[in-house]
């Protein structure tokens, strides 16, 4: 078993590269507040927390707090759940490393949403961040550190998915990136160099490699305790009629 950084993201159906926030994959397709699917998933993710009780950390997309129904949602969940932490998934889903370097562009978007976030979640905030879908390139890296960030978890260290890190598509140039502007980095897990979140879990033949990491996880901690963090959706949980679970030894 090994320490793991538990980590959820706040995706809606909307905020998916396929519709919007990416130069080339995005459709534009409209969709406002929470969706049906995401409702669905929220009571479902809730019924599994309840029984839980475990320690983690939801990466939120700050837009969606414009929304009355997911807010609420949100701020009773953490109202009944103190051991949940807040972190940042950018203002929109904007990907960013997708697009020509924009510092200004970030630095306002991440400075926008840091404040919106941490006035809502006041002390379950924590200055943590989540690059949208993982695309973060080493330009992003000084700018996340400007908006006060303290820690990245963003990096995604396969091959499999290297063009989501910039023009160089170098793990290994983000990783120093961060480094050296003084930012902690908790990358996601990978096993035989093969991606195990979010997508991983349902992807066929990743799905299978996945499972098997997340099955020799535990304890369940918080970032300054672990090396690694492992991530799934919200969404997630209205598969299987509501059912779903992460794939951890812990139930």
């Amino acid at each position: 078993m090994r320490p793991v950084w538990l980590t959820v993201d706040s995706d809606d159906i909307r905020h998916t590269p396929k519709s919007q926030g990416h130069p080339t994959r995005s459709k534009g397709t409209p969709h406002q507040g929470t969706s049906s699917e995401m409702l669905d998933a929220m009571k479902a993710f809730r019924e599994w927390l309840d029984r839980t009780q475990v320690t983690l950390t939801i990466f939120v997309i700050a837009d969606q707090l414009d929304d009355e129904v997911f807010s609420e949602w949100l701020t009773d969940l953490l109202s009944h759940h103190p051991q949940v932490t807040i972190g940042c998934h950018g203002l929109t889903h904007r990907c960013w490393s997708a697009f020509p370097e924009d510092a200004d562009g970030l630095l306002a978007a991440l400075v926008e949403a840091d404040v919106k976030l941490h006035k809502f979640a006041g002390d379950a905030w924590r200055p943590w961040f989540r690059a949208p879908a993982g695309y973060i390139a080493p330009w992003m890296a000084p700018v996340i550190a400007k908006a006060g960030f303290e820690l990245d978890s963003s990096v995604n260290p396969s091959w499999l998915v290297r063009k989501k890190a910039g023009p160089w598509k170098d793990w290994n140039a983000v990783e120093k990136a961060l480094k050296d502007s003084g930012l902690i980095s908790r990358p996601w897990l990978c096993k035989f160099k093969l991606p195990t979140c979010g997508p991983a879990l349902s992807i066929p033949i990743l799905r299978w490699n996945a499972k098997r990491a997340w099955k020799k996880l535990g304890p369940f901690v918080l970032p300054d305790e672990a090396e690694e963090t492992v991530y799934w959706h919200i969404l997630d949980h209205r598969r299987n009629d509501g059912h779903w679970k992460p794939p951890l030894l812990m139930e």
